[in-house]
This record gives C-alpha cells, structure tokens and sequence, in this order.
C-alpha cells in the first residue's frame, strides 16, 4: 500500500479494526478537538520531517487551524492521524518521499482520501512511539502548523546510549574513568550522542594545537566534560543571512569543529545538545548539559540585526537582575523566543519547574560564566572583531543551569554579508573553534572546578 499514495483504503480493515479498539483500549491516546469544523477544505501548504535519535518530528503547516485526530496500533505498530476538513494534495503527498531511510522512528507513510472531510495518514512504525500531537498558531514566516513528536515509548536514557556507543563514541572513554575512579557510584547517559557526521570539506576537519596549553587531570584523572550547545535547529532556523544562510546550519558546523579539537586534548571531552539538524527545546539543552553533569556548557550562535552594519563578537552570561544593555535584553528576548518558533507543546511543560531553575541560580555559577566568557571573549578578539569588549549579561533561558558555568557566544553578525561569508568559511570557522578552545583551556588551566559527580 505504501506505494499507492491516492488509496482510499489503505488496508482500512486493519486500521477499522484498530479504530474500534480506540475507544476501549487503555493504551489509546487521546483525540485533540481543536477547532469547530471549518466550511471549506483547509490546504496544506508544506510538510517536513526531522528525524533524529531523541524524536522524530513531523510538521504539516496549513493556511488555517484543523481537527485532528490520532490513536496508536500494535503488532506492527503504527500511527493514525485523521485530518479533519482536508483534501489531498501534492504538498501532502510529499510526505511520503520525505521519510528518510535512516529515520529511528518512522519507516514509511501512507495517505489517503479517508472520506470527502477526512485525510487519513498512517505512519508505519520500525519501533513502539509516545506521540505528542499539538498546534501552533502563525509566527514568523510560519502559518498554522500541525506538530506530530513521535518519542519512544521507553525514553532514553543519555547515558545509557552514550556508554552503549563506546566504540563509536570518544566520550565512552569518560564513563569508563568514571566508573574506574567511583565503582559504587552508578554511571549515568546522553540521548542522541553518536559519532558527528563527516564536515564538508577535508580541510574541515581540525587537528589539535600544540601550542595550547594542555590542561592538568584532575585527582580522579577525569576529563573535564564541556557540552557544546549549537542553537536552534530543525522548524527554528535561527536568523538567516542576507544570502539566506540559515544561523542553525553554521553553528552546528562551528560546534562540531570544536568538538573535533575537544576530543583531541588528552584530558577533555565534548558533549553536543544535537548533533544533527532537529529542534531542542531551550529546557532541554540545560536539563541534556545537567544530565551529563557537564563542567561547563557553551551554547553557540550567529547574531542579527536589523542594520547591515552592524558587525562582530560577543559573549553573554545570565543575568538575574536585568540585563547589561537595550542590545542585550532585545537579544534575550529573540534567543528566548525560540520555543516559540521551533515549536514546543506548552501543556507538557511545568511552569514551577522553570522558575525553581531560574531561582537556584547562583551567584558562584553567574561568577565562573563571567570568567570563562571574559577569557573566550579575549581569545576571539585575536581573530575576529568585537562587538562588545567585555561579557554581556541577560535573561536567556538556556543560561539558566543552576550548576554549571554558563556563556551563550554570538560568533558573529549573520546579517553583515561581509560575516556571513566569513562565518559560510571553513577557515574561518576553524578559527572561532580555535579561540574557544584557547579559552576554555585557560578557564580550567587556572583552577576552575570540576563538576560533583555522583
């Protein structure tokens, strides 16, 4: 069936049979009314898929809201969504091409014409799924969208996958010098980590400096474990250049090159919050760096503005008390809205818990972020211009690990075209590695404290 698309049928037997089981099924997920029934046919007007180890996503993006719904069959295990108010189209059709071979989740889609009000979608699954199903109303360039996060059904445990990839894996070594220093002690793991795809030029990839100080192992001789953060990602592109550059892109090449030289020092290693092109809420990026118990945690970016003109790097830590400058507040507030443009299901989401994150951060953790930002903004003045000449503070939400030392680095000016090709170079992504490197190297050269672990 998967290879006739217009089927109104789609082996509906097995799906009717399914569907009456819905009602009674304790397994059933819920059915989301989410608007009245609308007179006219809703159009689909682009679909997307994001496959990644942690969730796949799927986004249906519409002109208007819809009714849906959606329950889950076993034996094989599949997914039913039945749009509401929907005809099939060649953009929904699309969908079945886009299934990626590689995808953790999904192993192919099937559409078709339910009946004249209903599209019904199946989604043939390679391993039992928790999905969230939610809305999002119109931001940005996006209209209405449809998230479909199909999670595992047993979630995974970050760790766990990390030590399971040990020969994949250079963090792998870490756990077992954990384990070595604290047998009694269980050693936790990381979801999605896996050996970083190849970068895109052989000149990509950045051998270790000697020149750069090599830092001391601590009594237990464990490495110092720094998560690298590349922002947005997936449904959020980030700011977008003036020759249509996607920010997400560029600092997931930048992470990845400083991952490269991380894993190269004898006493480090790196932990990427996403490694591959998928959306990670702000929330999870803190809760990722905490659940590893990181050392300290670097989320990386590419700044805009609305002038052209406007050019260089800068460093921010968070503030608690307001921010430093108009700037700096301007560009919490569009880092933070994030959530927003990725998109994100708020009910699932405790409220408490942010605002006990934000309340248990502490001075000695905003303290070390000033230290280590001052150094890594030193470092990138060598090779890049500064837009600010001492570390920013402000609100942004991904800075708020209440236990870990935390920077948020804007590369550079995306919006300036002479930076955005910079920032397109290889060489010149090599270098801002470089400079981090160089900082957080001499951040913990100076005696910075490792991480409890525990």
């Amino acid at each position: 069936m998967a290879n006739h698309p217009h089927s109104t049928h789609l082996n509906m037997a097995s799906v009717n049979s399914g569907r009456r089981r819905f009602v009674a099924s304790a397994t059933t997920l819920l059915v989301f009314p989410l608007v009245p029934s609308i007179a006219h046919a809703n159009s689909i007007v682009a679909v997307r898929t994001w496959p990644a180890e942690d969730y796949t996503r799927v986004t249906l993006e519409l002109d208007h809201e819809l009714q849906s719904e959606h329950f889950t069959l076993d034996n094989p295990h599949r997914m039913v969504i039945d749009l509401k108010g929907v005809q099939i189209n060649t953009t929904l059709q699309e969908l079945i091409s886009k299934v990626r071979a590689n995808d953790p989740y999904i192993e192919n889609v099937r559409v078709g014409q339910f009946n004249p009000e209903t599209v019904r979608l199946v989604l043939d699954l390679k391993q039992p799924i928790a999905p969230q199903v939610f809305t999002l109303k119109p931001i940005g360039d996006y209209k209405y969208r449809l998230v479909i996060d199909l999670y595992p059904r047993v979630a995974r445990d970050p760790l766990l996958a990390l030590h399971n990839a040990a020969d994949d894996d250079p963090l792998a070594a870490v756990l077992e010098q954990i384990a070595q220093a604290q047998p009694s002690v269980p050693v936790p793991t990381v979801s999605g980590q896996s050996t970083p795809p190849p970068l895109s030029t052989p000149s990509a990839a950045p051998t270790p400096n000697t020149s750069i100080p090599q830092v001391q192992p601590s009594p237990q001789n464990r490495p110092v474990l720094i998560a690298l953060d590349p922002g947005h990602g997936g449904e959020d592109p980030g700011a977008i250049g003036p020759s249509g550059t996607y920010e997400k892109d560029i600092v997931l090449q930048i992470a990845l090159r400083l991952k490269t030289l991380i894993d190269a020092q004898p006493n480090m290693r790196a932990y990427l919050t996403r490694d591959k092109d998928f959306f990670v809420p702000l929330g999870v990026r803190v809760q990722k760096a905490r659940r590893v118990q990181a050392d300290l945690f670097i989320s990386i970016h590419a700044d805009a503005w609305i002038k052209p003109t406007a050019r260089g790097s800068s460093v921010y830590a968070l503030s608690q008390n307001g921010a430093t400058s108009t700037a700096a507040s301007w560009l919490a507030k569009k880092e933070n809205d994030a959530d927003l443009v990725g998109g994100i299901n708020i009910g699932s989401h405790n409220k408490q818990v942010a605002q006990v994150l934000l309340d248990l951060s502490t001075a000695a953790q905003i303290n070390d972020s000033m230290r280590i930002g001052t150094q890594i903004l030193s470092e990138i003045g060598k090779v890049n211009h500064l837009h600010k000449r001492q570390v920013e503070r402000a609100g942004f939400a991904v800075l708020k690990a209440p236990d870990i030392p935390s920077i948020l680095v804007e590369t550079a000016f995306i919006s300036n075209p002479t930076e955005e090709r910079l920032l397109k170079s290889a060489s010149h992504q090599d270098k801002l590695a470089r400079a981090m490197l160089s900082g957080i190297q001499d951040y913990f050269k100076n005696g910075a404290a490792l991480a409890q672990r525990g």
